[in-house]
């Protein structure tokens, strides 16, 4: 007869999937690497499965074992969904949200963080900068709690979107390369410019792409990266420009020798919101995020009236 699975198993389970190695995995744990693979064997005993591939190494997990991965995410979600339920009902939330997070909203992400964290201070917050296509599968998988992600990839799954906000770009270049010093610029003009532009895996650079095509140009970038410093850099020695969302450009500190200018002809707007698990029950931090960013949405209103 199958057993029911200790949750402290589960968790172990999980730790070995994250690391794919069983010493660290086990030092994550805070138990020896024997005991640790002792307790997977225990876990295998009471399913009845082999779970995990073994060899001199960590060789992966069974087909069978896939599956008790996906069940314990879950499980484990719920668990916590239950304690941080009950800690509510004592009058203090505590716990940990994870937040898969699109790379130009981090700055966002930062910021509502440090909002959920002055209300909520006994509730800790891991963000992971991902692509869009990584948080629809680290949601499917319950890697993470909550994704701050584009409209465009919740086609055809069963997440629940709510718009947080539209993305706008600009180009920022220096000064020496800029076409203007003030107002605006086009797609057209900003493709005559030496570019660092972000890796065509990165829905963002799709987005730049389109809009270059739309306007009828084909830039040819002089560097491309998956990491926005690296872009930023180029910016700053003056070396490139690039197209960046005027959202995450309003929170740098840019140097004199900078210039931000919106780009127009086309006008392109992108819809960034928050994807999660459709659940009747969701985790009370999930709830307590909401209520930040929707208190968050409607400061900024108030402040831009009073201006």
């Amino acid at each position: 007869m199958i057993s029911y699975p200790d949750i402290r198993d589960l968790q172990m389970l999980l730790a070995l999937a994250r690391r794919k190695h069983f010493t660290q995995a086990a030092a994550d744990c805070g138990i020896s690497q024997p005991a640790f693979s002792a307790r997977i064997r225990h876990l295998e005993e009471d399913l009845g499965v082999p779970i995990v591939r073994r060899g001199n190494r960590f060789l992966g997990f069974t087909p069978e074992g896939e599956r008790v991965i996906r069940w314990a995410s879950r499980l484990l979600v719920d668990a916590e969904g239950l304690r941080q339920d009950m800690e509510v009902a004592q009058g203090e939330l505590r716990g940990k949200l994870v937040l898969g997070v699109v790379p130009t909203a981090l700055p966002y992400a930062a910021s509502i963080s440090t909002h959920l964290r002055s209300t909520h201070p006994g509730l800790a917050i891991e963000i992971a900068s991902q692509t869009s296509s990584q948080i629809v599968r680290a949601l499917g998988d319950y890697s993470v709690d909550a994704g701050i992600v584009y409209r465009a990839y919740m086609e055809n799954t069963a997440l629940r979107f709510e718009p947080i906000y539209e993305e706008r770009y600009v180009l920022l270049v220096s000064a020496e390369l800029a076409p203007r010093k003030q107002g605006s610029a086009t797609w057209e003009e900003a493709s005559r410019l030496p570019l660092c532009l972000l890796s065509k895996d990165m829905h963002f650079r799709q987005v730049v792409d389109d809009a270059f095509q739309e306007a009828g140009v084909t830039p040819e970038p002089v560097m491309e990266t998956n990491a926005f410093t690296a872009v930023l850099a180029q910016v700053a020695i003056g070396s490139a420009g690039t197209v960046a969302p005027q959202r995450l450009a309003d929170s740098l500190l840019l140097s004199e020798r900078t210039i931000s200018l919106p780009l127009t002809n086309p006008e392109v707007v992108q819809e960034i919101g928050i994807a999660v698990q459709d659940h009747e029950l969701s985790l009370p931090a999930i709830s307590a995020l909401y209520a930040v960013i929707r208190a968050h949405d409607n400061e900024n209103r108030l402040h831009n009236w009073k201006i």
